[in-house]
């Protein structure tokens, strides 16, 4: 399934896999609550590259790997399989739908978008309604709010949007699929953070092929509805019982007009992953991975993070005992857009940096701060 992709190699030689294989990812919707058909496209992709693979009740599934000492700590990868969207709230007599958000969907960028929902006898097209600028007063013109979008299908009665199999609860996320743009850019919908579960399939393919086994096992966790409060990685994490964690998400690059690095912090696009100091971030993971990215050369950002990381790393690290983890995101423009980007080599930097971290690993790494 995995062709050579050339440019930057994993460990031994490991192919990154090709490009076409992400854009297949991020082409399958996976909304917050909904994610069953991503899931299924994730396990196909790394069962090849696992000892097994597993999932609960709610579709977090996780692929293992396991480790050549029984009582090496037990690391788990993890990443987020879901992406923001829309919700049906009401449908009205006339056949026009009222609509919310799934997650954090930013309602300035709905009107006037095509989108999709999911209903029960199958993909249905519909626009979020715009009035045109010649029937409004533009002087008194802001965004939208929540209430007062809605969702056109091209039907004329409630009955009508009954026959297309949708009703109130239907999902829908906007048309926008991902596309390779210049100097290995990738654009488009959910890359937030569908890059993340793309990183955790190379990792697996990489220490897979590898005839030395790392001395840890490995278990790479796709976890559902992060975006709506980090629910299947608490799930995960609660069921698997790690000892160290590295989560991978995206992260803000503020390397385009109008961002106050001052406040926000600087991270580039296209020079490479960034990991976070702070909160969620134990000293010790930190410490090696930078010591990690300096033996093997892999570029390296940094970023400060006060108390919260919004990412799942926040839940991960107070499971049960206490869990020691690590963040590492891949720089992306425009989060929570239809026109979200990254660049490629970051992602491979990304999966460098974590299959290296994992071979560095001896069963007497404890990363207790008082040991």
């Amino acid at each position: 399934m995995f062709g050579d992709a050339g440019g930057v190699l994993l460990g031994k030689g490991s192919p990154f896999m090709k490009t076409k294989n992400l854009l297949e990812i991020l082409a399958t919707p996976s909304p917050s609550g909904w994610e069953k058909d991503g899931q299924q496209l994730w396990i196909k992709n790394v069962t090849p590259h696992a000892d097994r693979v597993e999932s609960d009740a709610h579709g977090n599934a996780w692929a293992v790997l396991e480790g050549a000492e029984a009582k090496a700590p037990r690391v788990m990868l993890e990443a987020h399989a879901d992406e923001i969207g829309f919700i049906v709230r009401h449908i009205d007599e006339k056949g026009f739908l009222a609509v919310g958000p799934i997650g954090g969907s930013d309602r300035t960028l709905a009107s006037a978008r095509r989108i999709r929902l999911f209903g029960s006898k199958g993909t249905v097209q519909g626009v979020i309604g715009n009035t045109a600028i010649h029937l409004r007063d533009t002087s008194k013109d802001k965004p939208a709010e929540w209430r007062e979008l809605f969702i056109d299908v091209g039907a004329s009665s409630a009955k009508d949007v009954e026959k297309l199999g949708i009703r109130v609860g239907t999902p829908a996320v906007f048309v926008d699929d991902a596309i390779e743009f210049s100097d290995g850019l990738i654009v488009g919908r959910a890359l937030d953070n569908r890059i993340g579960g793309f990183i955790l399939a190379n990792i697996l393919e990489d220490l897979h092929a590898d005839k030395k086994r790392p001395h840890a096992s490995t278990y790479a966790v796709n976890a559902v509805q992060e975006e709506i409060g980090c629910r299947g990685a608490q799930m995960a994490a609660h069921r698997i019982r790690p000892s160290v964690a590295i989560v991978f998400d995206v992260t803000h690059a503020t390397d385009t007009p109008g961002i106050n690095v001052k406040e926000h912090g600087l991270v580039e696009l296209g020079k490479g992953p960034a990991i976070s100091h702070g909160a969620a971030n134990h000293p010790l993971i930190m410490q090696r991975l930078i010591e990690v990215a300096e033996k093997h050369k892999i570029p390296l950002q940094h970023e400060a993070v006060s108390r919260s990381t919004s990412t799942d790393a926040d839940v991960i690290y107070t499971s049960r005992d206490g869990v020691a983890c690590g963040l590492i995101s891949v720089p992306l423009r425009y989060m929570h857009s239809p026109v979200e980007m990254i660049s490629l080599a970051d992602a491979k930097n990304a999966a460098k940096l974590a299959a290296a971290f994992i071979r560095s690993i001896q069963k007497s790494d404890t990363f207790r701060m008082l040991d």
